[in-house]
């Protein structure tokens, strides 16, 4: 049986010491949100402007060049691309002006821009209250980055017809054959090249019809309709070349989302102290 004189006691001591405790977890969450985030700013900018995609803006450094060959029904095409930064270069039979491949890039360095616009804003004298303000900025800025982040991972998904009147096909001259399409994008670390020769279907023909749908790759087979003539896809050809800058910028992108959510973990640790306090 508890001695209940002990135990009444013992009350002022546990208090006691639970108010030390506190004290020191509230000295430790204010030198967060004082020290350590600016410390994680800074870092995060570091990342992304001065170690980072730089080359997300660089235009005058030839950043990749390959050659490609494609194999028509009429004649064979050969050339040379150099992606300098967010253009494709004048190549060899070609005159390369790319609005896809470029927004890709383009939109990337935007999402960049606007995430070291929210870093930039709290400079070292800006004194953060709560946690949930280091947090609603951290989300903001992981947004962006994700954005950035997807816009070189995920290409844009475009019909057949889309394809056929896009631009692309005006960037050769002398023009491309009518038989054939080509579609450029970034994928990942990946500069694509994707060619189509097409089969012109015949109006009376009794094959099944089915037009497809908006894909990155569409396989052999596919089916489409423009101007009021049919085409199916015969042979889908790919080349594809490894942008080592591009590389560098998604482990940049993951490295800057890991220390946004490293330091949302840091904020969520002291919430079980403060339950009634908004941290």
């Amino acid at each position: 049986m508890l001695n209940p004189q002990r135990s009444v006691s013992e009350l002022p001591k546990m208090s006691a010491a639970s108010q030390v405790e506190r004290a020191v977890l509230e000295e430790e969450f204010n030198w967060l949100l004082k020290d350590e985030v600016h410390a994680v700013l800074k870092q995060l900018q570091d990342v992304l402007k001065v170690r980072r995609c730089p080359r997300l803006s660089m235009k005058t450094t030839p950043l990749l060049t390959f050659w490609f060959g494609l194999f028509c029904s009429m004649d064979q095409v050969k050339g040379v691309l150099t992606l300098q930064g967010e253009a494709l270069t004048q190549a060899v039979s070609l005159t390369l002006n790319i609005p896809l491949l470029r927004s890709q890039i383009q939109d990337a360095r935007n999402h960049v821009n606007q995430a070291l616009q929210l870093l930039s804003s709290r400079d070292e004298s800006y004194r953060f209250k709560t946690g949930a303000e280091v947090n609603k900025l951290m989300d903001a800025v992981m947004l962006q980055l994700t954005r950035a982040r997807n816009r070189l991972t995920t290409p844009a998904s475009m019909t057949l017809p889309e394809l056929a009147t896009s631009g692309l096909m005006k960037m050769f001259s002398p023009p491309m054959p009518g038989d054939v399409m080509i579609n450029f994008y970034i994928n990942l670390s990946k500069l694509c090249l994707t060619v189509y020769q097409l089969h012109v279907l015949p109006p009376n023909t009794t094959k099944n019809f089915r037009p497809a749908g908006s894909s990155v790759l569409h396989n052999p087979g596919a089916m489409f309709e423009l101007n009021s003539n049919r085409f199916e896809v015969s042979h889908v050809h790919k080349v594809e070349c490894v942008v080592p800058w591009l590389n560098d910028t998604l482990v940049f992108f993951t490295i800057s989302l890991q220390l946004c959510q490293q330091l949302k973990d840091k904020i969520s640790v002291f919430s079980s102290f403060w339950n009634y306090r908004p941290f």
